[in-house]
């Protein structure tokens, strides 16, 4: 069984914080300081999960130059106040950083109860199945 230290529950802490800043943000007709909030938040909170080498050569790898361009040019652009344009821009960037991520999150989801239910309805299934949660590779 894996420990999770302090820093990491602080950290976990912080992304979920973050996360809920931009959502509430992105709610309130894209809110510049809470969406600015929320993306300091969201990375200070991978750093401390995942510490500051492992982020810094995350975010830096030379085929993510593209994704991580993107995102935290998205960051800047919402800092200067023009928050829809840089949401866009950064959730392009998040995308293109994070997509490999993307099937098993989906494929995780698809084992918690009421989510995996929703998920396996015909037209979301559809959907879900393009963005790469295959179910067939599920372990059951």
């Amino acid at each position: 069984m894996m420990q999770v230290t302090d820093t990491q529950k602080i950290g976990v802490g912080f992304v979920a914080f973050g996360v809920t800043f931009i959502f509430l943000g992105i709610l309130l007709f894209f809110d510049k300081g809470l969406l600015a909030i929320g993306n300091i938040l969201f990375l200070a909170g991978l750093a401390f999960v995942i510490g500051l080498e492992r982020t810094f050569r995350f975010f830096f790898q030379t085929h993510k130059w593209k994704g991580s361009g993107a995102f935290f040019g998205g960051i800047l652009i919402v800092l200067f106040g023009f928050p829809l344009i840089g949401m866009c821009i950064e959730a392009y960037g998040f995308i293109i950083l994070f997509s490999g991520f993307l099937p098993i999150a989906i494929n995780f989801l698809r084992r918690v109860p009421i989510i995996g239910q929703l998920l396996n309805l015909p037209f979301i299934s559809g959907v879900v199945e393009r963005l790469g949660g295959d179910p067939s590779r599920m372990n059951v």
